[in-house]
């Protein structure tokens, strides 16, 4: 089985700690592909960010030209997760919902921790749309930037951990999720911090791709993912535009989802 693992931004070295950590927490025969995004922001914390992310994401996928049976976006409360399901007919897996999903199993109630206070509403938004917000206490910011995460490790990790913390205490909060693909590596911290389950999306993510793959189910192509109707789009895909200026666009027809399956 090999799956997609898609980072939401530009920064390579993020790209290769989000495949790693999708690597450890894959079964035996599953192949992690970390993919990044050749345009977009460094790091995604707002909504232009997110937006950009989007479609960056959708042209790494649709530029890899190897076979996959699975996609997972690598972003925590990013948009972009409905294109990749019409646009393919392979399970795609969004971190956000799969850390939600695998902690409301965990506890009745879970509160996901995050980097800035501005990604919150993002966050929200996500779980809100998922229908998943019921069961999040909260959604608390650490206050640390995306890109500190490997700046200062060891200050984001006090940070994460004091905001996971006042979540159990405050919020009564039964699990934490990792609100950020980068947070991976903090799992054992925390857990020996606030001896809560602690769930990191990523490997969520994998796992539950897995599963949907194992047992030969994906996405719905009735109604809400259904191929986009057949229609010139100008300069799409990108990866296939990269070359055309911008008085010459790429004009690409799709009538069927991408069919990437091994």
């Amino acid at each position: 089985m090999r799956i997609l693992v898609v980072n939401v931004n530009t920064t390579a070295a993020m790209t290769a700690g989000i495949a790693r950590a999708a690597s450890e927490a894959a079964s035996a025969g599953t192949e992690i592909i970390g993919l990044t995004p050749t345009f977009g922001a460094e790091s995604c914390e707002g909504n232009v960010e997110s937006h950009l992310a989007a479609l960056g994401v959708m042209d790494a996928v649709l530029g890899y030209a190897g076979d996959y049976d699975a996609v997972i976006q690598a972003g925590y409360g990013e948009h972009g997760r409905e294109g990749l399901q019409e646009l393919l007919d392979v399970p795609v897996v969004d971190i956000t919902e799969a850390g939600a999903q695998l902690a409301m199993m965990l506890g009745r109630r879970y509160a996901v921790v995050t980097t800035l206070d501005r990604t919150v509403p993002l966050i929200e938004d996500r779980l809100l749309l998922a229908g998943l917000d019921r069961h999040c206490t909260s959604v608390r910011a650490s206050g640390m930037p995306v890109l500190d995460l490997e700046a200062h490790p060891d200050r984001a990790v006090a940070a994460i951990a004091e905001a996971a913390a006042e979540a159990v205490e405050t919020d009564r909060a039964e699990v934490i999720v990792l609100g950020c693909g980068g947070m991976a590596d903090l799992t054992e911290t925390i857990v020996g911090r606030c001896a809560v389950p602690v769930v990191d999306g990523v490997a969520a993510a994998v796992r539950l791709a897995e599963a949907l793959v194992g047992l030969g189910l994906t996405t719905s192509k009735v109604r809400t993912y259904a191929p986009a109707r057949p229609k010139r789009l100008d300069g799409w895909p990108f990866a296939a535009a990269a070359g055309a200026s911008p008085s010459d666009p790429q004009t690409v027809t799709r009538h069927d989802p991408v069919t990437r399956a091994s």
